[in-house]
């Protein structure tokens, strides 16, 4: 018997997790500007400045760190660009991230809604400020000019796992927060009940994807 060693080529879940982020992007859109009035920063409907928050946390935040993380199974370019890309994504990511808890924050203030008192907040405030620990250290580490390479060479699978578990921890906040909306807003099997389980089921769904596009690229990103 010969012994052949056969690789699965991570494109077609890359490429599926791309499917996956336009459809949960026109979920979210849908839900937000059609069953939930719209958005805005400044409103009498207050409402609409918390839409801000699922807006940015689920487009902005976890569906852009997904983007990151397969970043190097989805441009064909130099190892260099791929770091840059990887970190721009997860920057603007991170950006989005802030701005969407200060929209939570003014929406819990004006409405007069205590602040963290829900799992969901705990994992989802942990999560960003874990991510920002781990953008800014990537930064000081990998694309610094002054850093050397045996610290970078070292520090890279503990990168690439610590990011893992943060991405992970970043759809457990997206699912309790989805989940916690649907219960605040009384949903049953109605249309908009329909779209936030579906919405649920596909973020799970892009999760597991770019977690097996990662172990197919054998890079650990």
């Amino acid at each position: 018997m010969s012994n052949k060693s056969y690789k699965v080529s991570p494109v077609p879940v890359t490429l599926f997790a791309h499917l996956l982020f336009i459809a949960i992007t026109t979920l979210m859109l849908v839900w937000l500007l059609h069953f939930r009035e719209g958005l805005a920063f400044t409103s009498t409907n207050k409402p609409k400045i918390f839409n801000i928050h699922p807006l940015l946390m689920v487009i902005g935040f976890l569906l852009l760190a997904g983007e990151a993380i397969m970043a190097y199974t989805t441009v064909p370019t130099s190892s260099k660009k791929h770091k840059l890309y990887h970190m721009i994504l997860h920057f603007i990511a991170l950006v989005a991230a802030v701005i969407g808890l200060y929209a939570v924050f003014k929406y819990h203030k004006e409405a007069g809604i205590p602040h963290m008192y829900t799992f969901h907040s705990w994992i989802g405030l942990s999560t960003i400020i874990l991510f920002a620990f781990q953008w800014l250290l990537s930064f000081l580490t990998f694309l610094f000019p002054g850093a050397r390479t045996s610290t970078r060479s070292r520090v890279a699978p503990w990168h690439a796992l610590i990011g893992i578990i943060i991405f992970f921890l970043a759809i457990v906040a997206a699912e309790t927060g989805l989940v916690q909306k649907f219960i605040f807003l009384g949903l049953t099997r109605n249309q908009e009940g329909l779209i936030l389980n579906f919405t649920a089921l596909l973020i799970l769904l892009f999760g597991i994807s770019v977690g097996v596009a990662v172990l197919l690229s054998g890079r650990g990103y």
